[in-house]
């Protein structure tokens, strides 16, 4: 095996184990919480994302893409982005300060004033371990990433959890927050042993910050419109109804956005390391996409098949309301990762002018089709929300095919076995749920007859993202490589 396949799935692995049980834990973690709370004490967080996700984006500067694309990287580098970072998030927790009666007074709701204070703490916290976790990335170290974020979501987790059995309500979701990202800096800061230096350096501020504004542009548009809907449900409906939605677009993501956390992650500073050689690029790219869809589609597609029996099972029926927006954005959270892998292309070829041309393109769409879908209720946004994952893709597709030498249609046509044969498994799955059995019983029935029939199918198909995975999997337990 190459020296460049097993430091990827070295990175994969370590990668996956980071997010998966951090956010596994978080996962298991929320739904202790959404048991012990009501759907309007998770709506009032919701409420306030927009502003914590915004911020947070504005801190970083796009400076942790460039530092991470950036083949040569000096301590002045980190040291400028460590004091850039720093000095922003205390500028953003002191407007979201102020801005906080605001807010309350938008949403009509006076206790949001002090609830996003206290949250807003979280801000400067992370700031002072976001360069730890850059240094990490680059290195493709998620071990320690893994070890650091996996202890402090389970003593943050235990913490907020105790809080709510004793009638704290949102507040122990805000400690909870807090907890968790005070832990992540102690413990990020132990295991690193570095500690970045205070010197500021304009040659790097210019250098990082000509590659990561148009980043932090895009980036920011982007934060802006997927927080959106927190917004327009807040204000147009209720807490208890973005509670329903919140609860739904949480479940919907952690099998999407983890998968897609890691593909960026690893593929992202791996990929930087080719931007110089077209053909490898295309290569390993092919490989990504085959491999992406071939795991996420079926997992996108069973959750919104089983979502009914597991919403029963795990948040209790009156969560029952968030079964037909999980289906719905199960759709379109489906293509995420492979937007991502669309936008790394552009990202590693140092083309952040068309990022930042791309993301305006796609969020003024994206808004029109939230305009439109307003008076159709809940289910109507979240449709609205699950056509625009489908034009997003193309999107981003139209715009990287010239640096694979890859269309459209070339890329439709790798993802097209994954999508068929999931679905397939899905209706396969979805069936299950219409008998008259237990909740339980159609979840386990329904989660391993699906399981059965993709990968029965995809092995008489001869898929060749099934093929490679094997292949590696062997490698790596004979300690051979891969045909």
């Amino acid at each position: 095996m190459s020296s460049m396949a097993s430091k990827s799935i070295h990175g994969i692995i370590w990668s996956a184990v980071e997010r998966f049980s951090l956010q596994g834990v978080q996962f298991f973690i929320g739904i202790i919480l959404a048991r012990l709370l009501s759907p309007s004490d998770f709506g009032m967080i919701g409420m306030l994302s927009i502003f914590l996700g915004v911020s947070q984006t504005f801190i970083d500067c796009g400076f942790s893409s460039a530092l991470i694309r950036q083949k040569d990287v000096t301590e002045e580098d980190y040291g400028t982005t460590f004091l850039i970072n720093l000095t922003i998030s205390i500028f953003a927790f002191t407007i979201l300060f102020f801005a906080a009666p605001f807010v309350a007074e938008f949403y009509n709701m006076p206790e949001l004033q002090s609830v996003m204070r206290a949250v807003s703490i979280t801000l400067i916290i992370n700031a002072l371990y976001a360069v730890h976790k850059v240094k990490l990335t680059r290195k493709v170290d998620f071990k320690t990433q893994s070890k650091a974020s996996f202890c402090a979501a389970i003593i943050s987790g235990i913490f907020g959890i105790c809080l709510a059995y004793k009638g704290f309500g949102v507040w122990s979701l805000v400690y909870q927050s807090i907890c968790n990202s005070t832990l992540n800096l102690i413990l990020m800061t132990i295991l690193l042993k570095w500690h970045p230096s205070i010197s500021f350096s304009k040659k790097s501020f210019h250098t990082l910050f000509g590659f990561g504004s148009k980043l932090l542009i895009a980036s920011i548009i982007s934060s802006i419109y997927s927080n959106l809907y927190n917004i327009v449900i807040g204000k147009q409906y209720s807490a208890s109804n973005l509670g329903y939605y919140t609860r739904a677009d949480h479940l919907g993501n952690f099998p999407s956005q983890n998968i897609a956390g890691i593909l960026y992650r690893v593929t992202f500073p791996i990929l930087s390391q080719l931007q110089d050689d077209s053909e490898r690029l295309r290569a390993i790219y092919i490989k990504y996409l085959q491999i992406t869809c071939f795991a996420v589609f079926p997992l996108m597609l069973g959750l919104a098949a089983l979502a009914k029996p597991l919403i029963i099972i795990l948040l209790g029926e009156k969560w029952l309301p968030s079964v037909i927006l999980l289906q719905i954005l199960c759709f379109g959270l489906m293509f995420d990762p492979i937007c991502n892998i669309n936008l790394n292309l552009l990202y590693v070829k140092g083309r952040s002018d068309l990022v930042l041309k791309l993301e305006i393109i796609k969020k003024t769409i994206a808004v029109t089709i939230l305009i439109s879908s307003l008076s159709f209720g809940l289910t109507g946004l979240c449709i609205g929300r699950a056509i625009y994952g489908v034009v997003a893709t193309l999107l981003n597709m139209t715009y990287t095919k010239s640096f694979i030498n890859l269309s459209i249609w070339g890329q439709a046509k790798l993802i097209f076995p994954a999508l068929i044969l999931s679905l397939l498994m899905a209706a396969c799955s979805f069936s299950i749920t219409l008998l008259d059995i237990a909740s339980p019983i159609q979840l386990g029935i329904g989660i391993i007859s699906g399981m059965m029939l993709y990968l029965i199918t995809a092995k008489a198909f001869k898929m060749s993202a099934l093929e490679y995975i094997w292949g590696l999997a062997k490698s790596k337990l004979f300690k051979k490589s891969p045909s």
